[in-house]
C-alpha cells in the first residue's frame, strides 16, 4: 500500500483540467503544478503509449503532484444509417476542404491498457469523465497509493460515482467548456448553477468536491470555495497560457471579435459540448447525432484540415462560456493569480 495524495495537500488549491486533443501539455500540466496547484494530462483520444510518454514528460519537468483523466468507454448509441445520414449532410464541407470523411468504428479509447499504465506509473490523481470507474478499478488504484476523482453534473451521478468508490467528486457546471461529463450520453445537460451543484453534494457527501466550470476570475474561485469546494478546476482560463498546446486557430479565435458566444452542441463529436459559435455548428447542428466517439471519427478530418487551413468555421473549438476572461501568461502566473496569491 502506497500513500495516497490528498486534495488538501495542495499548496493552491487550483487543478488544471484535461483538456483532450491538444491543450493539454506535459509542460501545461508541469507548470500548474509548479505554481503550487495540480496539473492534469488528458488520458482521453491518446493512445496508451503515448499518454505513458506524456507521463514521464510531465514528471521531468516537475516533482509537484500529476493527475490523468481516463474517458469511461461509450455504448454504441447511433445506427449505421444515422451516422450515414450525418455524413451525407456532411458532404458537400468535406469537398470544400478537400477530404475524405473519417470511418466510424466501435473503439474503447485503449481504456484497459490506459488502467495499466497509471497504476505502473502512479500519477497521484487519476479522474474520469463520461461515466465512473468500477468499483474493482477504484480498489486498483487505491491501492497503488491512487486518488480518485468522477467529473459529476448532478448529485444522481454523484451518488453512483459514490457507489462505486471513488475518493472525491469534480462538480461540472453548465458554463464548463468541452464536453458536458453527463453519464448518459443522450440526456440533455443539466442547467443548474455551479455554485447549487457545489452546495448539495457538499451537504451530500462526505468526500472532497472540486467546482469546475466558468471559473476564470478571482472572484469566481472565492465564490466557489465559499460554496464549499476544496478545489476548483480551471481549463479555459489556461487555453492561452505559453504552455497550452491549443492550435493557433482555437488561439486567435478567443481574442477574435467576430466570435461573441459559446453554445452547447453536439455538431461535432455526438455528445454534448461547449464551444464557440462558429460556421459549422450554424451549419450543422440542426442535424448532429448522438454517437461518440464515432461522429467524432466522421468530422475529424474536416476539423483538421480546418486547423491546417486556419479556418475557425470548421473546426470544434472547445471553450467555456467566460472565455473572453482567459489571458496570455505563464500557467504558474494564471493559476497564482487566480488563487489570489
Amino acid at each position: 500500500m502506497f500513500d495516497r495524495f490528498a486534495l488538501g495537500d495542495l499548496t493552491v488549491r487550483v487543478i488544471g483540467a484535461p483538456m483532450a486533443g491538444g491543450p493539454s501539455t506535459p509542460a501545461l500540466a508541469a507548470a500548474v503544478s509548479n505554481g503550487g496547484g495540480l496539473g492534469f494530462l488528458a488520458g482521453g483520444l491518446s493512445s496508451a503509449d503515448e499518454l505513458a510518454d506524456s507521463i514521464l514528460a510531465a514528471r521531468r519537468l516537475s516533482s509537484g503532484p500529476l493527475g490523468v483523466n481516463l474517458f469511461v468507454p461509450q455504448p454504441r448509441i447511433a445506427t449505421v444509417d444515422e451516422l450515414g445520414a450525418f455524413a451525407k449532410a456532411l458532404q458537400d464541407e468535406a469537398e470544400h476542404y478537400g477530404v475524405a470523411l473519417g470511418e466510424p468504428r466501435d473503439a474503447d479509447d485503449e481504456y484497459a491498457a490506459k488502467l495499466d499504465v497509471v497504476c505502473d506509473l502512479r500519477p497521484e490523481v487519476v479522474s474520469f469523465t463520461f461515466g465512473p470507474p468500477s468499483e474493482a478499478a477504484c480498489i486498483r488504484l487505491g491501492d497503488a497509493g491512487i486518488l480518485t476523482l468522477a467529473t459529476v453534473t448532478t448529485v444522481r451521478e454523484a451518488l453512483i460515482a459514490n457507489s462505486c468508490g471513488v475518493s472525491a467528486l469534480v462538480a461540472q457546471g453548465p458554463e464548463a467548456g468541452g464536453h458536458r461529463a453527463t453519464f448518459d450520453p443522450i440526456a440533455a445537460p443539466a442547467a443548474d448553477p455551479l455554485d447549487d451543484l457545489v452546495s448539495a453534494l457538499v451537504a451530500c457527501f462526505d468526500c472532497p468536491v472540486v467546482a469546475a466550470g466558468g471559473l476564470g476570475t478571482p472572484a469566481a474561485v472565492r465564490r466557489a470555495q465559499d460554496a464549499g469546494a476544496t478545489a476548483v478546476q480551471i481549463g479555459t482560463a489556461l487555453l492561452l497560457a505559453d504552455e497550452a498546446g491549443t492550435n493557433p486557430v482555437h488561439r486567435g479565435a478567443l481574442r477574435d471579435p467576430q466570435f461573441t458566444e459559446t453554445v452547447v452542441t453536439r455538431a461535432f463529436t455526438g455528445r454534448y459540448a461547449r464551444a464557440l459559435r462558429n460556421g459549422f455548428i450554424d451549419r450543422h447542428d440542426g442535424h448532429s447525432v448522438f454517437g461518440f466517439p464515432q461522429a467524432a471519427m466522421i468530422t475529424g478530418p474536416i476539423q483538421a484540415a480546418a486547423v491546417k487551413l486556419a479556418d475557425p468555421h470548421g473546426v470544434g473549438m472547445w471553450t467555456g462560456a467566460g472565455f473572453r476572461d482567459a489571458r496570455t501568461g505563464s500557467a504558474t502566473d494564471i493559476v497564482q493569480e487566480l488563487a489570489g496569491c
